[in-house]
């Protein structure tokens, strides 16, 4: 599935396309360069899926955890782009968040490919021009 974003102002409308396709799946792996929206676009699914709290990049965290609907109670936002090794996964209990049922946003996954699920989602975000994205879900 493909969904373009003209500009930030239809970021809400792409976000709403995203939910209406995620299906029973519960782990998607966001890749895109730096600057590419990953973080601007997983805040607009997390609004459309109820979040009320302040949702920021998980840069320095790694995680965050947002209280969602009663589509999706629990999401954890991950940003991968800071670890070193595989092992801060590990200890981190990677197994319990994506295992575990709840709904989880991955920024930087190919840092952590190897310990992805296999259902996991692959969401591509693709800068066709200043404001232009392509976001591309393979289901």
């Amino acid at each position: 599935m493909t969904i373009q974003i003209e500009n930030i102002e239809r970021i809400n409308e792409a976000a709403r396309q995203f939910v209406s396709h995620m299906g029973n799946h519960h782990v998607f792996a966001f890749y895109g360069k730096m600057g590419a929206g990953k973080t601007t676009f997983i805040k607009a699914v997390c609004e459309e899926l109820g979040v009320k709290d302040v949702i920021t990049s998980p840069t320095f965290a790694i995680v965050n955890e947002y209280e969602g609907n009663q589509q999706a109670p629990t999401i954890f936002h991950f940003d991968f782009y800071r670890i070193k090794r595989l092992e801060e996964v590990y200890d981190m209990g990677y197994e319990d968040y994506f295992y575990g049922g709840a709904l989880c946003f991955i920024e930087w996954p190919e840092l952590i490919e190897e310990l992805l699920p296999e259902d996991a989602v692959s969401v591509s975000i693709n800068v066709d021009g200043q404001d232009h994205r392509t976001i591309t879900m393979d289901l």
